[in-house]
């Protein structure tokens, strides 16, 4: 089973907006780390997961890992972004490891999640077993 990570989509507007970015960037995009993650070896075919207003809400594939001039990181990853069953979880700085059995499953073709609510909302109706 692949590792994945999660990470925050700072300053995203929305979900298509995300979309038009990966759109724009060709087929690989690279994310600067400043540190090579541990298991980066188990990373590679996981996908790196979007979190937007709270909840995991797309992913893109982790293709690998090269250093950078300035002596940091770059995370090759897929500019296909897959959307997923939005899930909650909460914010945090840098990049986080999430087991594949914890992962969201991706939406299926023609499937909606709808409108994205509030991180608080949805983990409260998590808890109680309505998402």
């Amino acid at each position: 089973m692949p590792l994945h990570m999660t990470k925050v989509a700072y300053q995203a507007q929305s979900l298509e907006e995300m979309h038009g970015w990966f759109a724009s960037r060709g087929e690989i995009a690279r994310l600067t780390t400043r540190y090579l993650p541990k298991r980066h070896a188990e990373l590679i075919g996981g996908s790196l997961f979007w979190i937007y207003k709270h909840q995991l809400v797309a992913r893109s594939p982790i293709l690998g890992f090269e250093p950078s001039e300035d002596g940091r990181t770059h995370i090759l990853i897929s500019t296909r972004l897959i959307d997923v069953y939005p899930l909650p979880r909460r914010a945090h700085q840098g990049w986080r490891y999430l087991a594949d059995a914890d992962a969201p499953r991706d939406l299926g073709e023609g499937e909606d999640p709808g409108e994205i609510m509030p991180g608080k909302l949805a983990g409260e109706l998590a808890k109680l077993g309505l998402v």
